[in-house]
């Protein structure tokens, strides 16, 4: 359990969250509404990043790249929305913080097939085929390949691993799971114990929680639609990030108690007061923020990336320092312009108010 204290930002947005959320996750049309018809922004991918659209034969990928360095590590992303849901812009917006956690890593994230039209195992098929895209295509060792993926796509990311082990596959190096959907049963303690103080899918049992499409006529306790359900023996290590106010309390909960008898690395993170996503809030929140940083430590370990090393590469991609370099007189001596650039990046991050990582 994190610190039982909640900080006064993660009790308003909490208390707005029940406010207005009587339209998300509580009504079944106005749910099949938006999620054929999502109204967003164009998304403008950041500096110094390069963004492709990959188009599979049923579903498509996009790639996100820092355009200055290559570091061998790369993030696939398995999007939320209860199997339903596209990839939004909050994904793409993951998938940069992705890539800035992990000093540089490329990411890509899976706008898999949803449904009611493609119910399981669509978006397991489509979990594979990137997943060997990315070995064979862009030959990432899966010892440089971390699974990131919340809600829905937390509980697909544990049911690529279980399909990956089963067909004597190689399994990534770790796994970021947050808020993940693990029992569509929906028969964990949670779903009842928490129902009066979720905001997100509480107070109600017409939703897509209790309601999935995704099964269609299938088993729901089969392992591949609900990992509660499987044998993690021989699953990388895994981080486990969970809101004390969720109905899904109960399906990280089962998910750390499984790798614990399978003898599997892994924390359960329990943020006390907080709700479904609430990673969402980036560095909106106390809570949000601490997640983002424990999810940073996730990714140094299992990497084992060297901060002073990798400081100097991801901070490339800023550009700042590379523009100071690239007028130094001395730009022919490499160790010269890594002082540089430095030095710059310094001055960045403190007239910027930023993290220094030393």
């Amino acid at each position: 359990m994190r610190d039982k204290r909640v900080s006064v930002s993660g009790n308003l947005m909490r208390d707005m969250i029940r406010n207005i959320n009587d339209a998300v996750g509580k009504n079944p049309e106005r749910e099949d509404e938006l999620r054929k018809n999502p109204v967003e922004p164009a998304w403008i991918c950041p500096r110094n990043y390069e963004y492709e659209i990959i188009e599979r034969d049923n579903f498509r990928m996009e790639y996100l790249r820092p355009t200055k360095i290559f570091t061998t590590r790369v993030i696939l992303q398995l999007h939320g929305g209860g199997y339903i849901g596209p990839l939004k812009n909050i994904y793409r917006t993951y998938a940069v913080h992705y890539s800035k956690i992990s000093y540089g890593a490329d990411v890509l994230s899976v706008d898999y097939r949803l449904a009611p039209e493609h119910p399981y195992p669509a978006a397991l098929e489509d979990a594979v085929s990137s997943y060997k895209w990315l070995m064979e295509e862009k030959n990432y060792s899966p010892s440089q390949i971390v699974i990131a993926g919340d809600s829905a796509g937390g509980g697909l990311t544990l049911a690529l691993c279980l399909y990956l082990k089963d067909h004597n596959m190689p399994l990534p190096a770790g796994l970021i799971l947050m808020s993940p959907w693990t029992d569509l049963t929906c028969s964990g303690e949670s779903y009842t114990e928490n129902r009066e103080v979720d905001p997100v899918f509480g107070n109600s049992g017409e939703n897509m929680i209790f309601h999935s499409t995704y099964i269609g006529e299938n088993d729901p306790k089969n392992p591949y639609i609900s990992p509660a359900y499987g044998d993690l023996t021989g699953f990388p290590p895994m981080l486990i990030q969970v809101g004390s106010y969720e109905i899904l309390e109960s399906d990280s909960k089962i998910i750390a108690e499984h790798a614990k008898k399978a003898h599997v690395k892994h924390r359960l993170s329990i943020y006390e007061g907080m709700f479904h996503e609430f990673q969402m809030a980036l560095n909106l929140m106390p809570e949000s923020k601490e997640a983002w940083k424990e999810m940073k430590e996730f990714m140094v370990k299992i990497f084992g990336i060297d901060r002073e090393v990798a400081g100097y590469m991801v901070r490339s991609v800023g550009g700042a320092g590379d523009k100071k370099a690239s007028k130094s007189k001395t730009g022919s001596n490499l160790l010269n312009r890594s002082k540089l650039c430095w030095k710059a990046w310094k001055r960045y991050f403190r007239k910027n108010k930023l993290e220094i990582v030393d």
